[in-house]
This record gives structure tokens, C-alpha cells and sequence, in this order.
């Protein structure tokens, strides 16, 4: 009986590809949030700071942007908490990172000695426990390049550390990080 016979059609094998690349290219861009990842902190000296001693340290953090473009951020401040007080500061310098990429951040911090000496009693039983929570918060702004578009950002990072008081070493972290685009 009449088989018809159906000829391959290039236009729609075309338009099938285009959809195909154009959807993979969509996923491919949807924006993530970096990751943040504290390695050590490093004692660097005490200030005299009367009546108390201030410890300036520096603190390496591991970053990655997992995104497929480069970022440039400005100038920012993270502050530091201990018991839900302002223990100090670290800056964060201007800078950028290229798409895809890791980075380590060495930040110099100050922490209060003041601070730390109205947490006496709690201060006193974490070095005895050698575990002591720290708590940062940091708001980085920056754009992101796209073609020939410039996406302004906001990441918001709340980070919960576990150190040992004694030789600074970092027992266990959980860091959440939320970026945010801005409407310009």
C-alpha cells in the first residue's frame, strides 16, 4: 500500500540544534552563589590597646566563583562576633576574580582584647573546652561583565566558625552566602 517516505527536513534539524544550544547556554549562565571557605588564622602580634591587648591576625580564606563571568567588587568591611558582641574588623580590599576560578584572600583582622576581657567567664571556659565560636558577617558589592553588560551584585555572607583559642586552628565553619543582583 502507499508508504509515504519522509525526507530529512535541514531546517528543522536547524532550529532543534539552535533550541538545544540556546537552552544548555541558559543553564550554563544561571548565576550561583561563591563560596566562601576559612583555612587558618594566623597570629600575626598583640597591641597594647590600655587596659587591654588587641591580637591582629590574618585571616586566609579560600574563595570560588563558580560563575561564568569575571567579577570586580569594591572595598568592604567583615565584622567579627564572639557571644554576640563585636569582637573586631578585617578588611576587605577592592579586586576581582576571573570566571570559574579559586582564589585565597589573606585578610588582616584586629580583635579587641577589651572586647574579649567582658566575655571573661565565657572566654575563660571555651579555652578550656579549646573551642571557641566566632561569628562574621560581610556585604561585598561589585559587577559582574557580561558581553558587553555590567550586572551589579550584592553577595551577603554569614559565616559560623569553631576555633581552637589556643593555636587558632579551625575545628569547623558553615558559611552561607546569598547574591543578590541589583537593579540599577
Amino acid at each position: 500500500m502507499g508508504k509515504e517516505e519522509k525526507k530529512f527536513n535541514w531546517g528543522s534539524a536547524l532550529i532543534g540544534a539552535a533550541a538545544a544550544t540556546a537552552t544548555a547556554l541558559v543553564i550554563s549562565t544561571k548565576p550561583r552563589d561563591p563560596t566562601f571557605h576559612l583555612i587558618s588564622i594566623d597570629l600575626t602580634s598583640f597591641k597594647l590597646n590600655f587596659p587591654a591587648l588587641d591580637a591582629e591576625m590574618i585571616l586566609t580564606v579560600h574563595v570560588t566563583n563558580p560563575n561564568v563571568a569575571p567579577i570586580h567588587y569594591s572595598d568592604t568591611e567583615m565584622s567579627i562576633f564572639y557571644d554576640g558582641s563585636l569582637l573586631g574588623s578585617a578588611p576587605v580590599m577592592a579586586g576581582s576574580q576571573p570566571p570559574r576560578s579559586c582564589q585565597m584572600l589573606r585578610l588582616p583582622a584586629r580583635l579587641s582584647g577589651l572586647q574579649l576581657a567582658q566575655n571573661g567567664k565565657k572566654f575563660l571556659a571555651d579555652v578550656a573546652r579549646r573551642e571557641m565560636v566566632l561569628d562574621s558577617t560581610v556585604d561585598i558589592s561589585g559587577a559582574a561583565k557580561v558581553l558587553w553588560w555590567n550586572h551589579k551584585f550584592k553577595v551577603h555572607v554569614d559565616s559560623h566558625v569553631i576555633v581552637d583559642p589556643l593555636f587558632f586552628d579551625v575545628i569547623d565553619q558553615e558559611n552561607n552566602s546569598k547574591l543578590d543582583f541589583v537593579q540599577s
